[in-house]
């Protein structure tokens, strides 16, 4: 696995980069420089110590100890990595199984793991070994048996994970093998984690390896390694202690390095962050993805870890941005439109493991950039508009720090031009320039909000996404930040993709809409078509949920009947089935798919609403 960029300049990963080379070369080099001297007895120089001729001394039989420990080191590491990938492979193929096969086969090989992990791993090894006979194979093979139980529920884990996706299952109806399931569906989506385990349990085997041959169990002479060495020495360790301290301090080495590895590599890893780049579920996009769009996405899905397991709040989203276009995005709390434009601009929280078949940003493909052009492409290519701007903005900064820091850092621009830049901005969104000054809390909502917008300008992006910017805003100033957007997007050409719960604010302000609830894009339509021409059931009650100033006081006011699923356990059909009033035993059973009704409208439903009728024209004869 490739290191990122930041850990190659890490010390402790140039450091753990040296300790693995120097491995390599004495696996490759040892026997050929120093296997003769090794084999060579001298029957003048038994059991010396330490000299000039033999820095480390030598055996019984007159050997030079330093050139066997360093002829060694190919055997020990060679063997200690046979065990460790004969185990893995067993324990993953055992672990990932358990996605693939029936109920009752992933009973019994979950009632078989639980088992095995019952049996500390050093004594099954040891147990095995006495089995198997003393020798190479019969302490590869112990390990490697002893090393299953421990891989086999690491891979369970991950492969339940994987288990309930989309496209999991997707391909179990197209009918494809529980072995194409398994290599094709599976074990690309869980191999980072098990490639850290690996790295991690060489060390652990490379150990458990030289206690064996230390305890007469591993390989047996003529052959040897750094554990027979150790044991060989441990005769005259009082009298000759370098001896034995040699094969000991080989074997502290080599065991380092490989945790280190490991530390490096779950280092980057965690850096790299935990876009996860898998087919996701089928989904239409909501409007022309034609060349030359600022913003494509396909098949976008979010995952999140919570302690009653991973939830799915985000499920094959697909949408398209054009120049100087405006799109609302509306829906219920808790309906994905937030998590959706966190994971566009890549933000979202640690643990969450993205998924999409095109994410495209001013004709750029993100996932064919490093993390580093993809961070610079981002911040140059796309600002976020916070609802909360009191906490997106810095109580410790001056609001000019922060107006001038991104354009300084990605950009190059000198002090003098960026403070210029940022005083221009402020005018832009009706604020005075004597405000880079002031910090955020001695500033009103509307005018944090104000340099919220500003903040975004400063890089000239070509996206704006404006998550619920009014939410917390009285109705003066939504109307005012409304046309800020309006003027900005006239005067820079930019895309807006507005997120809101106001169906109301939306429909006056956006050009097109997209209707989400429970992950999911349900509706999408141009805004004239939103208040008598939505096709879908869910889109109409939020349409009628709006109030209306002329309703009579004693009625309640509207609302959307029922609940939004469990993310736990969503539907297997139409996930607003359980509130819809034309629900029928299809939409339980089955997703419904995209129908293209013409003019940009767009909806997924197995019964979509009439259009309403026109009122017919009476006239008089």
């Amino acid at each position: 696995m490739p290191l990122p960029t930041g850990l190659r300049r890490s010390p402790m990963a140039w450091i753990t980069g040296v300790m693995l080379a120097s491995l390599v070369v004495l696996a490759v080099a040892g026997p050929l420089f120093w296997g003769a001297a090794a084999d060579r007895p001298d029957p003048s120089a038994v059991l010396q110590g330490p000299s000039a001729s033999h820095w480390a001394g030598t055996d019984g039989l007159g050997r030079d100890l330093l050139a066997r420990v360093l002829a060694a080191g190919r055997s020990s590491l060679l063997l200690a990595l046979a065990s460790v990938l004969l185990g893995a492979t067993a324990g993953v193929l055992l672990g990932a199984c358990t996605a693939v096969v029936g109920p009752r086969a992933r009973r019994l090989a979950a009632g078989l793991i639980n088992l095995l992990l019952a049996f500390p791993a050093l004594l099954v090894a040891m147990f095995l070994a006495v089995v198997f006979g003393a020798g190479t194979a019969g302490a590869v093979l112990a390990l490697a048996a002893a090393s299953v139980p421990g891989f086999a529920r690491l891979a369970q884990t991950l492969a339940a994970g994987v288990a309930g996706t989309d496209h999991l299952a997707a391909a179990r109806v197209l009918g494809l093998s529980r072995f194409r399931l398994l290599w094709r569906h599976v074990l690309p989506n869980i191999a980072e984690p098990l490639l850290l385990s690996v790295t991690t349990a060489a060390g652990t085997a490379l150990v458990a390896l030289s206690g064996l041959s230390f305890l007469g169990l591993g390989v047996q002479p003529p052959g040897y390694d750094w554990g027979q060495l150790l044991s060989q020495g441990l005769d005259r360790i009082y009298a000759e202690p370098l001896p034995a301290l040699a094969p000991g301090l080989a074997l502290v080495y080599a065991a380092l390095t490989f945790q280190l590895l490991g530390e490096v590599l779950a280092g980057g890893a965690a850096r790299q962050g935990p876009v996860v780049r898998i087919p996701a579920q089928r989904s239409a996009p909501s409007g022309p993805a034609e060349d030359g769009q600022v913003l494509q996405v396909e098949g976008l899905t979010v995952d999140l870890p919570t302690p009653a397991g991973p939830i799915r709040p985000v499920r094959g989203v697909s949408l398209s941005l054009g120049r100087g276009e405006i799109v609302g995005l509306v829906g219920e709390s808790g309906s994905g439109k937030s998590l959706t434009a966190l994971a566009v601009a890549d933000l979202l929280p640690h643990g969450a493991r993205v998924s999409r078949r095109t994410l495209r940003l001013l004709g750029t493909d993100l996932g064919a950039l490093t993390r580093k052009e993809r961070d610079r492409h981002l911040a140059t290519g796309l600002s976020v508009i916070f609802q909360n701007p009191a906490s997106a903005l810095n109580p410790a900064l001056r609001i000019g720090t922060q107006l001038t820091e991104a354009v300084r850092a990605h950009r190059g621009t000198s002090r003098a031009e960026a403070t210029a830049q940022a005083a221009e901005a402020l005018r832009r969104v009706a604020l005075p320039p004597s405000l880079l000054r002031s910090r955020p809390y001695e500033l009103s909502g509307g005018q944090r909000q104000r340099v919220m917008i500003a903040a975004g300008l400063m890089v000239r992006p070509g996206l704006i996404i404006a998550d619920e910017p009014t939410t917390a805003l009285d109705v003066t100033v939504q109307r005012q930040i409304t046309r800020l957007l309006v003027d900005i997007r006239r005067d820079t050409s930019a895309a807006i993709l507005f997120i809101s719960h106001d169906v109301a604010l939306v429909a006056e302000f956006c050009e097109r809409v997209l209707v989400m609830y429970a992950g999911t894009i349900v509706e999408a339509l141009p805004v004239g078509r939103l208040a008598t021409g939505a096709r879908h059931p869910y889109t109409r009650a939020l349409v009628a949920s709006v109030p209306d100033l002329t309703a009579g006081r004693g009625r309640p006011l509207p609302t959307v009947e029922g609940a939004p699923p469990d993310p736990h356990a969503p539907p297997p059909g139409c996930a607003f089935e359980a509130r819809c009033p034309r629900r029928r035993d299809r939409c339980a059973e089955q997703a419904p798919p995209w129908d293209d009704l013409g003019s940009g409208h767009r909806v997924a439903c197995w019964y979509p609403l009439p259009v309403p009728a026109a009122p017919e024209t009476v006239t008089a004869s």
